[in-house]
């Protein structure tokens, strides 16, 4: 007997599995194709969702981070010249610590004597002693002594509540600057440790391969000799500086063998004996402002709104600077970066 199917879908005969395998087709062709369509709608992985960054965009990253370096090093540098200022004041309050707690010992001393004196002096009745002494001069010159003395004690009585007054303030004033210089250390090592890991960033392979591939920071460093115009010290720190070239930018260095931009400055001018605090913000306060066209050889040039950076003028629109992390000490255009200002230090 011959097998059908019937409108149920039910087994019925031989002559319905070709109606029975079209369905099955058909199934499997929709789920294929709703299978291919998720598979092209949902990213694969965290490369499609995020996107690696191009050797531009890295190189830009590079450049941000160098200039974040740059403005934490010139923060490190400022707290390390509040740091010196600290414990000089330090250093100071302890003198006169000591030296008020001497002064008060000895005033101490003093008042206990007098204090003592007047005791076995004026404990008599001075008009019947005066009266029973035999010898009456005699008496006034002891009276008049105890007088003096008595007198005496009332000053020293003073100066003894001055000094103690003197030394509490000069143990708060050390105390003070104890604590202005341990905290002004902790800010130092905190920036040190942010610094130190932005350095590692930066010089890591990925972004020293992107660096080079997308051919930043430009060309390399070669020594360059230009003549400086002047002999006056403003000349000769620049002419200095331009000995330093190659030698390797390191954040918080002041040489001789490494250099950050604010190190450079303060090491040249410390050749022509012009004293500079290594901190661009206070290099900036250390002389006459100038403008851009009035510059002249061994002029400071200041970049950015922060004056993160510092370089020094040669002539001719070049300077020579330590730039960045990874770099060295070289002649550049100073219309590479945003110009601040400029500062003569020096004739």
């Amino acid at each position: 007997m011959k097998r059908t199917f019937d409108r149920s879908g039910k087994s019925g005969g031989r002559h319905a599995r070709p109606q029975e395998q079209a369905r099955r087709a058909r199934r499997l062709g929709v789920i294929g194709v709703t299978v291919a369509a998720m598979l092209f709608a949902v990213p694969v992985g965290s490369a499609a969702a995020d996107p690696k960054p191009s050797l531009s965009e890295l190189s830009d990253q590079v450049e941000k981070l160098h200039e974040e370096i740059e403005t934490l090093a010139e923060q490190y540098n400022e707290q390390r010249e509040r740091l010196k200022a600290a414990q000089k004041a330090n250093d100071s309050a302890q003198k006169i610590l000591a030296t008020s707690e001497s002064d008060l010992a000895a005033k101490r001393a003093r008042a206990s004597l007098l204090a003592q004196n007047a005791y076995i002096t004026g404990g008599l009745d001075k008009a019947l002693a005066f009266a029973q002494s035999g010898d009456p001069e005699t008496f006034l010159d002891r009276a008049a002594t105890t007088y003096a003395l008595e007198q005496q004690q009332g000053e020293e009585v003073n100066q003894l509540a001055r000094a103690m007054e003197a030394a509490e303030r000069a143990r708060a004033g050390a105390k003070t600057r104890i604590a202005e210089v341990q905290k002004i250390v902790t800010d130092l090592e905190s920036r040190r440790s942010k610094i130190t890991k932005l350095v590692a960033k930066v010089e890591s392979n990925l972004y020293r391969r992107a660096v080079g591939e997308a051919g930043r920071p430009g060309t390399r460093a070669v020594r360059v000799n230009l003549p400086v115009i002047g002999d006056g010290k403003a000349a000769q720190a620049v002419k200095w500086a331009l000995t330093q070239q190659l030698k390797p930018y390191v954040w918080g260095a002041e040489g001789p063998r490494s250099y950050d931009c604010s190190g450079l400055v303060m090491a040249a001018y410390q050749r022509v004996g012009i004293s500079l605090p290594h901190y661009t913000g206070d290099q900036w306060t250390a002389g006459r402002q100038v403008s851009r066209d009035q510059l002249r050889p061994g002029d400071l040039v200041f970049f950015y709104s922060d004056l993160h950076h510092v370089g020094i003028y040669i002539g001719g629109g070049m300077m020579v600077h330590a730039p960045r992390t990874g770099d060295v000490v070289r002649v550049a255009p100073i219309g590479g970066r945003p110009f601040a200002g400029g500062v003569r230090i020096a004739d």
